[in-house]
């Protein structure tokens, strides 16, 4: 009943939005979830037949599987844009989720390395082994740029300028933006290139992607995430540390130095300035000093 529906949304995401094959993914299941609740419960309607009083039991159901408020929230998200979709297309004529709300969620401070760490990290590759070299260049160039795992992985040569100090990226939504790159990250780049990379065979259709694996292939995301955590062990670092704590420290290391928080947006390419918000935080230590030096009451 609900098939030629799931197929058009996906279609919509695609097309119309222009979301990566994962965000689609992620939406596609979204919707699977609410379909298996109702052939469960034996709820037989179609997306315009669905009322809040369903979408509540639902999100009851949800919750009693044991899903935090965090995967709760994100699976109603992705309801709203599934009934967004089905107005446009004029599918329903009443949108059930308007009424809809989702659990209230803190916002949790994201694990943040300081410059030192990344050095000690960055520190442990054997550059020695050709791999080594590699890895030196992704990991100057995901501090250096603030990029998420998957564009570090999809990188091309293409879109690098090094000559002018910039790499163009290619983001959530397939949404390119331009972001400086470090004197670091170019100079280490360009060694992989060439004194490793040339060496190395090149699988048909892998040509113009920049970080390669032994058989030639593009790196998968694991693969970074493996890397890393090895390095984090030889570097005795214990905080819970992926790839993405590079983002984050990158953004809180430019804010923490007075960095205009438009001009992170805008490198770190989120659609929302609210999301770049949370990198406001800073350590209370920093806030004590500050205040220490600066506030009349503290001296």
């Amino acid at each position: 009943m609900w098939e030629p529906y799931k197929k058009g949304f996906r279609a919509f995401l695609q097309l119309e939005r222009s979301l990566s094959d994962n965000s689609v993914e992620a939406y596609g299941r979204d919707i699977d979830k609410l379909t298996q609740f109702l052939q469960q419960a034996g709820i037989e309607k179609n997306p315009a037949a669905i009322e809040l009083d369903d979408l509540l039991k639902f999100i009851r159901w949800v919750a009693e599987l044991g899903m935090t408020a965090t995967s709760q929230a994100r699976i109603i998200s992705g309801i709203r844009a599934f009934y967004k979709y089905c107005s446009l297309e004029q599918i329903v004529t009443n949108d059930p989720t308007v009424l809809l709300e989702a659990p209230k969620l803190k916002r949790a401070l994201p694990d943040v390395l300081g410059v030192e760490e990344i050095e000690s990290i960055i520190e442990q590759i054997d550059l020695s082994k050709p791999e080594g070299g590699r890895n030196k260049a992704i990991l100057e160039t995901m501090y250096s740029c603030g990029l998420r795992v998957s564009e570090v992985v999809n990188l091309k040569i293409s879109q690098l300028y090094l000559d002018v100090g910039f790499i163009r990226v290619v983001g959530k939504g397939d949404k390119e933006r331009l972001v400086p790159i470090g004197s670091s990250a170019s100079k280490y780049i360009t060694i992989y290139r060439n004194d490793i990379r040339v060496h190395m065979p090149i699988k048909k259709g892998q040509e113009d992607i920049l970080f390669l694996n032994r058989r030639g292939s593009k790196l998968t995301r694991v693969m970074i995430f493996l890397l890393l955590k090895d390095l984090v062990k030889k570097a005795g670092i214990t905080k819970n540390i992926s790839p993405h704590t590079f983002r984050h420290s990158f953004a809180t290391h430019l804010v923490e130095g007075g960095a205009d928080l438009r001009a992170v947006q805008e490198m770190l390419g989120h659609e929302s300035i609210t999301t770049t918000e949370i990198y406001t935080h800073l350590d209370r230590d920093f806030l004590r000093d500050t205040l220490q030096r600066f506030h009349p009451a503290f001296k």
